[in-house]
């Protein structure tokens, strides 16, 4: 049996591929050049590194919606991160797009995200926001730190002991747009974005079921005609339209009923989920604890590990850099250590 070789890979994907997906041979490169591998391609090594790296480990003890749950079958934003592959693919293989290049996007499209989820990283913002002497929400919302953003200098700068992976143009690319109206250069990375919101949507209905929060009988029944009455069946019928509606095309479309009906979900999310109910009570406190924490290593910047203070840098962004890497229980562990009196300490009292 002969081995497959690199060459042998992207040869053969200028045969299979769609003209409109993104050649590994044809990519734009890295930063630093590096010699190609025998037999993977640059998409392929991108994928592996992201997925042995610490940043996406990490991502297990980091809190997707509900912040400690009780019960071993909610989501994590490791969890989520592999439904995004999943999802992306399935959209990917059918149109005959690069899944490489996808799933190297969808693995590391939330590798920036600080512990606690959203509320992490409001916690993060605010803190830097009063650090920078920043006064509107706008500007607070904007104060040079988003996940998305954060999620590129993981990839660039803070793994590898500061060296970065290296990774190629696309991959970057692709993690940086995958939020908000921004669009990536390449269709594998317009697709992991679609994906995101395939799956999080979806998924955080599943956990607020479980969790006793939400039934399927509250939810938008318009919506559900149209996409489905369980998350797999709207997975599919999401899916499937995304396929259908680009096929041939240039870009990943959505038919305007099935887009809007996930949409119309997502604003029902928000209002009965993400920013109100019993999900959301305990918020407050962990975007106290984050503040507290960046407050705290401000003012202690000796404190902070050295394989942080050694990429140099503004001392809000070093500080920034430390707390976005934590898990959920690494940061409260921190908070208890740093705030908690030890006599207050639960286990004295067990």
């Amino acid at each position: 049996m002969r081995a497959r070789s690199r060459i042998d890979i992207e040869r053969g994907e200028h045969d299979v591929l769609s003209p409109h997906a993104c050649f590994a041979d044809e990519s734009r490169g890295r930063a630093v050049h590096e010699e190609p591998d025998r037999f993977r391609t640059c998409f392929q090594c991108d994928r592996d590194r992201i997925f042995h790296c610490k940043s996406f480990r990490r991502l297990a003890n980091k809190t997707q919606v509900f912040l400690a749950p009780e019960g071993d079958h909610f989501r994590t934003r490791l969890t989520h991160t592999l439904e995004v592959a999943q999802i992306a693919r399935d959209i990917a293989r059918p149109l005959g797009l690069n899944e490489d290049l996808t799933e190297a996007i969808a693995l590391g499209h939330d590798l920036g995200h600080t512990p606690f989820g959203h509320a992490g990283e409001r916690g993060l913002q605010k803190a830097i926001g009063d650090h920078l002497g920043l006064e509107s929400d706008s500007d607070v919302r904007k104060s040079r730190f988003r996940h998305n953003e954060q999620s590129v200098r993981v990839l660039k700068r803070l793994e590898g002991g500061g060296r970065g992976l290296n990774l190629s143009y696309e991959v970057l690319d692709g993690i940086r747009c995958h939020v908000g109206g921004m669009r990536a250069t390449t269709l594998e990375g317009r697709v992991v974005a679609r994906a995101d919101r395939i799956a999080y949507v979806n998924h955080d209905i599943d956990d607020a079921e479980r969790a006793g929060l939400l039934d399927e009988d509250i939810l938008p029944q318009q919506s559900c005609n149209v996409l489905g009455h369980s998350s797999s069946e709207r997975i599919e019928t999401l899916v499937e339209d995304l396929v259908c509606a680009s096929e041939g095309k240039d870009d990943i479309l959505a038919s305007a009923s099935v887009w809007e009906a996930l949409m119309d979900m997502r604003r029902f999310l928000f209002e009965n989920l993400y920013q109100t109910g019993d999900a959301k009570s305990e918020e407050p406190k962990a975007e106290r604890m984050v503040a507290s924490l960046f407050g705290y290593y401000i003012s202690h910047l000796s404190e902070v590990p050295d394989e942080f203070r050694g990429l140099g840098g503004e001392d809000y962004r070093v500080v920034a850099d430390y707390i976005s890497s934590m898990t959920d229980r690494y940061a409260i562990r921190l908070y208890q250590e740093l705030f908690v009196p030890r006599a207050w300490s639960l286990s004295r009292f067990a």
